[in-house]
């Protein structure tokens, strides 16, 4: 695949995941949904090594970083799915795309990077303000749930950035495959389990389209996605791979609307811009800082 298809490839799988997310669990329920979705995650994955001949390390380190990443995958992911069903789609890539701002400080708090000079301090600022704006909307976004489903999604992403900074600081050097393996193979038992101690319910007549959501979700959205995204990262320029972050939450918002019929408010999209510009400053000083190099 050349890259500018891989990098399209990319915006299109992290802009429909959100959407994907909200349908795959409509009439099988979110625990069944995404221990399906890592089940088959987790196969393609071993599939995939083995036609590639990648191999999967079980040194010491190798060990450390599955199990950090397989863990820090099943708290992330359980605590989306779980806020979804409150909250818009596109909401949830909207709050992902606060993700890199919190690695940035976890990274400066544990690993004593410098990412707390003034402009990055700038754009985190801005983040926490499109936050408060989106908390602060009303509308669809009243209600104890929809304040719940956000604070889950945070909690997500929270814990999405630690599992990344920890796994830097493991320091481990095995392929991204084998780590997306390693991690699938972690998780996917704890899926397994907090399914089963939810009611083990299996659904009987789950509709088309939550299966095929499910599908999509396992084969792109766990697998192929972060291979491609890997790829990309890999052969072009840290500023467009800094686009894909800024663009997926605004193309989120509006499949969510147009597909799902999901109510976007002049607020939402006032803290979205927020959140979307404080990152940009964020990962643009963090490009003239000379942070972020890429192998070539």
């Amino acid at each position: 695949m050349s890259v500018p298809a891989a990098f399209l490839t990319v915006i299109a799988i992290w802009a429909t995941t959100p959407l994907a997310i909200k349908w795959s669990a409509i009439g099988t329920g979110y625990a069944f949904a995404v221990m399906t979705r890592m089940m088959i995650g987790v196969v393609l994955a071993l599939l995939l090594i083995a036609l590639w001949r990648v191999g999967l390390p079980l040194h010491a380190r190798a060990r450390r970083s599955y199990l950090v990443a397989g863990v820090g995958l099943f708290g992330g992911m359980y605590c989306t799915y779980w806020g979804a069903q409150y909250i818009n789609s596109g909401m949830v890539s909207v709050l992902f795309g606060l993700s890199p701002l919190i690695t940035s400080l976890f990274a400066a708090l544990w690993l004593g990077e410098s990412a707390l000079r003034p402009a990055r301090i700038a754009g985190m600022l801005l983040g926490l303000a499109g936050l408060v704006v989106i908390f602060a909307t009303g509308g669809t976004l009243e209600g104890t749930r929809t304040l719940a489903g956000m604070a889950a999604l945070l909690v997500a992403v929270t814990i999405y950035s630690i599992t990344l900074v920890w796994v830097k600081h493991i320091g481990d050097d095995s392929p991204p495959l084998a780590t997306t393996a390693g991690s699938l193979l972690v998780a996917t038992p704890l899926f397994t389990l907090m399914w089963w101690l939810t009611g083990g319910a299996v659904p009987v007549d789950a509709p088309p389209r939550a299966l095929a959501a499910v599908v999509y979700l396992g084969v792109f959205g766990s697998v192929l996605g972060f291979a491609l995204y890997y790829y990309v990262i890999k052969h072009t320029e840290a500023a467009r791979v800094a686009l894909i972050s800024l663009v997926t939450p605004v193309l989120a918002l509006m499949l969510g609307s147009v597909l799902n019929g999901e109510q976007v408010t002049a607020r939402i999209w006032i803290g979205t811009s927020l959140i979307c510009l404080g990152l940009a400053l964020h990962q643009w000083e963090m490009l003239a800082s000379g942070r972020i190099r890429l192998r070539r």
